[in-house]
C-alpha cells in the first residue's frame, strides 16, 4: 500500500446523539482523526480503492477480536484478485465479499448503483412473524401516533403497541395519549418484531416512560487508535425516567431475529426494568454504532466503530435471548393465531 493510497479518508458519523455524549463526541473525532492524511484526490483505480477500504476497516472497525476475523488474512484472499482489468460492477461485488468476511448487518458499501449487505443474521433463522396473521390483530380500526400503531386486546383488558421501526418518529404527546387509551388496561404489549433499528434517540424517549428511577443501561466505548484493540474505557449509558405519563404496569416485549440495531438497544433497555418481560426469539444484534467513510471513487462504507455492552459488560453484538422463548407455532398459524402475542396476553392476564 503506497503512502498516496492511505492518504485517501473521509469520515462522518451517523446515529450518534452528540447531544447525548458531547465530550465523548469530541474525542471520538479527535482521537479517530488523528494522523489521518485527507486528501480529494479521485480514482476509479481498482487497487487504490482496495487498499483504502481495507485500511478504513482496519483501523477503525471495532469488533475484530470479537469475531476472531484476521483482517491480514482477508487483505491477502481478496487483494490476489483485484487487478486494473476489473470493471466498476466487479470492483464493486469484490469489496462487498470483502467486507461480508466481517458477518456484519451495520457494514454496507454505497454506490450510485447498488448497496453491498450482509442479512445473513436473520435470513437464515425462523422469522417468527406474519404479516397477515399480525394484520388481523390490528385490524382496520386501530390507532397511529408517528411510527406507532395501537389498540386494545383480550377485550380492552391488554393494551397493544405495534413499532416497526425506529427510523419512524414518536412524539411524548402521542405516548402520552396512547398511555392514557390504554388506562384500564392491565398490562401492556409492545411488538418490536421485523423493527430492524433507526434511532436510539426514540428508544430511549420509549424505554424513559417505563422507568422509576435512573439506572445505568449499558457502557459504550470507542477506537482510540488503529490497532485493534485501541479503545476507550467503558462509558456508562445512563437512562432517566420520563417527565411525561410513566407505566409501571406490566409490559412484554416481543421480539424475534429481525429486532436489530436500534431496536436490540431498546430490548436491552427493557430488560432490566422488573415490571419487563422479553418474549419470542434472540434479537438480530447490531450493538455498534455505525461509522461513515468514503472511497476515492466515491463509493461509502459503513461499518461498526463503537461497541455498546450491556449492564454486564457483555457485548450484544449477536443479540439478546429473551425471557421467555415462544416460537410461531404451525397449528397455530393454520388458525390464524399469532403464538406470541396470544402466549404474551395470557402471561399479562394471569399476572
Amino acid at each position: 500500500m503506497n503512502a498516496g493510497n492511505r492518504g485517501f479518508i473521509r469520515h462522518a458519523f451517523s446515529f450518534f446523539p452528540a447531544n447525548r455524549f458531547p465530550v465523548i463526541g469530541a474525542i471520538i473525532v479527535a482521537l479517530s482523526l488523528a494522523g489521518c492524511e485527507k486528501t480529494d484526490v479521485y480514482t476509479m483505480d481498482p487497487e487504490t480503492n482496495f487498499e483504502a477500504l481495507w485500511r478504513i476497516i482496519d483501523e477503525h472497525y471495532c469488533f475484530f477480536e470479537y469475531k476472531n476475523v484476521d483482517w491480514d488474512e482477508v487483505h491477502a484472499k481478496y487483494g490476489r484478485q483485484v487487478s486494473d482489468t476489473l470493471d466498476k460492477y466487479e470492483l464493486f461485488d469484490l469489496l462487498g465479499d470483502m467486507l461480508s468476511e466481517l458477518k456484519d448487518g451495520h457494514t454496507n458499501l454505497i454506490s450510485s448503483f447498488d448497496v453491498a449487505r450482509y442479512w445473513d443474521w436473520y435470513e437464515n433463522y425462523p422469522r417468527n412473524f406474519n404479516e397477515n396473521i399480525h394484520n388481523s390483530y390490528l385490524g382496520t380500526d386501530y390507532k397511529i401516533t408517528g411510527g406507532a400503531k395501537y389498540r386494545r386486546l383480550a377485550g380492552d383488558r391488554i393494551g397493544y403497541m405495534y413499532y416497526g421501526s425506529f427510523s419512524s418518529s414518536i412524539s411524548d404527546s402521542g405516548l402520552n395519549e396512547m398511555f392514557m387509551y390504554f388506562k384500564d388496561c392491565k398490562g401492556m404489549i409492545i411488538d418490536v418484531r421485523e423493527n430492524g433499528g433507526g434511532s436510539l434517540s426514540y428508544s430511549e424517549r420509549i424505554a424513559s416512560r417505563f422507568l422509576d428511577e435512573d439506572i445505568v443501561a449499558g457502557y459504550i466505548m470507542h477506537k482510540t487508535g488503529p490497532g485493534h484493540s485501541d479503545f476507550s474505557p467503558l462509558y456508562p449509558i445512563e437512562l432517566k425516567p420520563s417527565q411525561y405519563t410513566r407505566w409501571l404496569r406490566p409490559v412484554v416485549v416481543l421480539t424475534n431475529r429481525h429486532s436489530y440495531s436500534a431496536t436490540n438497544d431498546f430490548v436491552n433497555k427493557m430488560r432490566y426494568l422488573p415490571q419487563v418481560v422479553v418474549m419470542g426469539d434472540r434479537t438480530g444484534g447490531g450493538s455498534g454504532l455505525p461509522f461513515n467513510s468514503e472511497l476515492p471513487n466515491g463509493w461509502r462504507v459503513r461499518f461498526s466503530a463503537s461497541p455498546m455492552l450491556d449492564v454486564e459488560k457483555i457485548c450484544t453484538e449477536d443479540g439478546i435471548e429473551p425471557d421467555v422463548r415462544v416460537i410461531m407455532q404451525p397449528d397455530d398459524i393454520d388458525k390464524g393465531r399469532d403464538t406470541l402475542i396470544e402466549t404474551a396476553i395470557d402471561l399479562l392476564l394471569k399476572n
